[in-house]
């Protein structure tokens, strides 16, 4: 980023930014209707005045939260559409990302539906961009210290704080302008979130938003994190694995950190082989097959973890296919190590240990290649399908 706008306003004073541009608040929801009315009121207020300001809810649920939507969108003074995905994809980030596939306008604000966000700062979010010229306006938590209002107990809250740690040691130029890379409270312009292939997953999207996109202006809001109004947080063990595995793949993004953690996975093969050398040669097995047998379990732990970890969100055949395909890249390679090592030792009178060396560099190499290239399809190569019901507006009186 090439700069970041900062400003310090009270709550008050935020709340009465009123931006030029048209905007979509963007609400991901699942099973909230406890929550719908009382953030429908508030946003109604906050938007007030506003012509070309709409609200669109991206809802998962099976508690009736859409029908709820549609039955009071016509009673409001405001435009309210609802896209129900029957099908839902990615938790809340795929919900997120269906919402700003649909939003046709200039910014989009997105905010959780349990009133923990203000929805004042909507407005004000998109006017801040407009003044600073920012393309992400970030409402953040901690601009005056870490304040733990809102959350459902100290630990919630430690567990907070060291995920944004964590992520802003994982990421540091990246968010070097974004204090609190974990709010679920942010504006976006089109142009930022068109320019980028979004893959979110889980809940942290403004996340996956400031790597992929990597705006040169950010602009934040200071605001007070409330507590729930209804129902229970969606956070918890699972979502928490999930949080994880996305910021594993965020930081593999580039094929030269996918290759370095695809040589970390293949030398971290040589534990199991080893200890099952070990274990099945002092069970009475002869050593050269318990090296064909370890062999294959250190090739079973290496496809688990590139399958599970690294190329996680490129899978697209079955397991028995994937599996049966990197076994035989697994082992074949051996064979193609034969000859370059004899080549090596023979004609160039290289040391046996340098010329195995040399081989098992080449071979992991052309190991990485296949896989990141043809046995895990880069996006570009992959089929395309659009999987997500049009949003049906809702009459305005």
């Amino acid at each position: 980023m090439s700069g970041t706008a900062e400003q310090e306003l009270s709550t008050d004073e935020l709340a009465t930014g009123r931006p030029q541009s048209p905007l979509t608040v963007l609400i991901p929801t699942y099973n909230e209707a406890e929550n719908i009315r009382p953030l429908l009121a508030a946003l109604a207020a906050a938007l007030a005045g506003l012509p070309a300001a709409r609200v669109l809810f991206v809802d998962d649920s099976s508690d009736g939260t859409d029908e709820l939507v549609r039955e009071l969108a016509p009673t409001l003074a405001i435009e309210v559409d609802v896209l129900h995905r029957e099908r839902p994809s990615g938790g809340l980030g795929g919900a997120v990302a269906a919402g700003l596939a649909a939003a046709d306008t200039p910014w989009c604000v997105v905010m959780d539906a349990d009133l923990q966000h203000p929805p004042e700062l909507a407005p004000a979010l998109v006017a801040e961009g407009e003044r600073t010229g920012a393309q992400l306006v970030v409402g953040t938590r901690y601009r005056a210290g870490h304040r733990d209002e809102g959350f459902a107990g100290p630990i919630r809250s430690l567990v907070s704080l060291m995920c944004t740690r964590i992520v802003r040691w994982t990421f540091p130029r990246i968010l070097a302008g974004i204090s609190d890379p974990m709010s679920g409270l942010f504006a976006v312009r089109r142009d930022l979130w068109e320019s980028a292939e979004l893959r979110p997953e889980g809940y942290k999207v403004l996340l996956e938003v400031a790597v992929r996109t990597r705006p040169r202006v950010v602009a934040e809001l200071p605001y007070r994190f409330q507590p729930r109004h209804s129902g229970e947080s969606k956070a918890g063990f699972g979502e928490g694995l999930r949080f994880l595995r996305h910021l594993t793949q965020l930081r593999l993004t580039s094929a030269r950190a996918r290759m370095l953690a695809f040589a970390f996975i293949g030398a971290s093969g040589m534990v199991p082989n080893l200890v099952v050398a070990w274990a099945l040669v002092r069970m009475g097995v002869g050593y050269l097959l318990a090296a064909i047998l370890a062999n294959q379990v250190a090739m079973l732990w290496n496809f688990l973890l590139i399958d599970l970890v690294l190329f996680h969100h490129r899978r697209t055949r079955r397991l028995s296919w994937r599996l049966s395909r990197f076994a035989v890249l697994a082992n074949a390679d051996l064979v193609g190590r034969i000859p370059l090592l004899s080549l090596l030792v023979r004609d160039a009178h290289f040391g046996p240990v340098w010329a195995t060396g040399v081989t098992l560099l080449a071979a992991s190499a052309a190991r990485f290649f296949i896989t990141d290239r043809a046995l895990y399809l880069p996006a570009e190569r992959r089929a395309r399908t659009v999987d997500a019901p049009e949003a049906v507006p809702m009459e305005s009186p």
